[in-house]
Formats: structure tokens, sequence, C-alpha cells
């Protein structure tokens, strides 16, 4: 068994609280923003395109991580109506947040004349990082725990702190199997960098790899069906995969490594807005 007593809460001290989990998110958005604006600058896109999309991308994925969880669990927020601005405590639905975060980043560059697909394609594996590290945070905080199981790797919550996961029974390692996949999903990404075309396709298939993952990893999760006894989650990662898998089968094509550009060789189209 896989026990975890850590105390979700670091500190405590007047209005500022530090959580292990807010802890992780930090570290997954710097981490990820670094990795997708050195990958810019391979390719000849200036960093402040990455910086702008960032902005506008990371509160888009706040508001809709909150309002997916805010569906999904609507009345414990209206019991509780002020733990919908604590955003440290955890409650961010990942799909909220890749949802939010890429109509954020598409109004960006809309606003702003940037090439969507192509930043997309460079945001994929900066965002899988993200989810990996992110999901770290969910081990300690106990919010993405699994059902009841009896394998020998199961996670035990023992900090009374933690106020999400039934304490001494052993569930499954929902956030582990996720980092797993998250890893898996990464590798095949930065295999295909630079040679899955047209620009966007390589967005389009890590949304497809990662929903398909969070599919099956919902099973060993106890939530409430909402769909021919499927959890939301579920019902999401569906339509995320059709969307994605309609995308590749009619758009994208492999091309080999001699015909994909050059780090630094590929020119950032010129700005119109």
């Amino acid at each position: 068994m896989i026990r975890v007593g850590l105390d979700p809460m670091i500190v405590h001290l007047g209005p500022f609280t530090l959580t292990w989990y807010g802890l992780a998110i930090f570290a997954a958005v710097v981490v990820a923003v670094a990795l997708v604006v050195r990958w810019a600058k391979q390719r000849g896109i200036p960093s402040d395109w990455i910086y702008n999309v960032a902005m506008w991308g990371i509160v888009g994925g706040i508001i809709g991580a909150r309002l997916f969880t805010l569906i999904d669990t609507f009345d414990y927020y209206v019991e509780n109506p002020m733990a919908i601005f604590a955003l440290w405590e955890g409650g961010l639905a990942i799909f909220g947040a890749i949802l939010g975060g890429f109509a954020g980043g598409v109004l960006c560059c809309w606003r702003k004349g940037y090439p969507v697909g192509q930043i997309a394609d460079l945001a994929a594996p900066g965002l899988i990082t993200a989810q990996a590290i992110g999901r770290l945070g969910c081990i300690v905080n106990g919010d993405a725990y699994g059902a009841p199981t009896t394998l020998p790797f199961a996670i035990v919550y023992t900090n009374p702190n933690n106020s999400f996961a039934p304490l001494g029974v052993p569930t499954h390692a929902t956030p582990i199997y996720e980092i797993v996949w998250d890893l898996l999903v990464l590798g095949v990404l930065l295999k295909l960098r630079g040679r899955l075309k047209p620009d966007g396709a390589l967005f389009a298939a890590y949304l497809g790899m990662y929903s398909l993952g969070r599919f099956f990893i919902s099973f060993f999760r106890e939530n409430v069906p909402v769909l021919a006894g499927l959890n939301a989650a579920q019902v999401i990662a569906l339509v995320a995969l059709g969307v994605a898998v309609f995308f590749l089968a009619f758009r994208a094509r492999l091309v080999s490594p001699t015909q994909a550009p050059a780090a630094g060789e590929a020119q950032a189209p010129e700005v119109t807005a």
C-alpha cells in the first residue's frame, strides 16, 4: 500500500495559504511555459507571443476548470459558496482547464494575428507535461482519489486534514495512473513533433490520446453517472476523442524527418493585428 499522510497544507499565515496542490499547479505552469518558449525559439517564434498566449490560456483554463467543477458538484458549492474562490484547495476539472485554456489561447491568437495551429502544436507537449506535474499535487490533496480496491499498490490517505479522499480506505492510485499515461502521451508527442501535419494536428493527437486514457482511468474512480452509465469526464472524453479522431483521419498526415523543418529554420509569420 502507498500511504499518504502528508498534510495537504504547507503553511497558513493570515489570508495566505500555501498547499502542495497549489505549489504543484504553479510548478506545472512555470515548467510548461518555459518548455514552450524554448521550443518556440527553435521555430523562430518570438517569446512574447508565447507569454501573451499563456496569460490568456491560464485565465481561460482557471475559469473553465472551475466552471466544470461547479457543474459536476453543484450541491457542494451551493452549501459552500466561498469555496468557489479557494482554488488552492483543489477542485479544478482538467477537461475544463484544457477547453477553457484552449479557448483563451485561440482568442488571444485571433486578436493578435498569431498562427493558432502552430502555437497549439508547440503547446501540446508542454500541456501534457503540466498535467503530469499537477497530478503530483493531487496525490497529496486526495481530490482525484480512486474507488476502493485491494490492489497492493493502492493509495491509503491517513491525514485528518484531507477533506476529499476517505481516510484509511485503500483506493485505486488514479493520480499515478494518469501521470504514467501522461508521460506515455508526452513520449509519443515528442516523437511526432515536426512530423505530423498540418498545423494543429499534433494538438489534436494530444487531445485524442489524453481523452482515451482519461476515459478508461475514470472507470477506477467513483463518480456520479450522467449518461448511459458514464460520468461527466467520460462523456467529455468521448466527445473530445471523436473530434480529435475526425480531424486526424481526414486532415493529418505524417512527413519524413527530412521534410520536417529543422530547429530554427521555420520563420514566424508576420503579425497582422
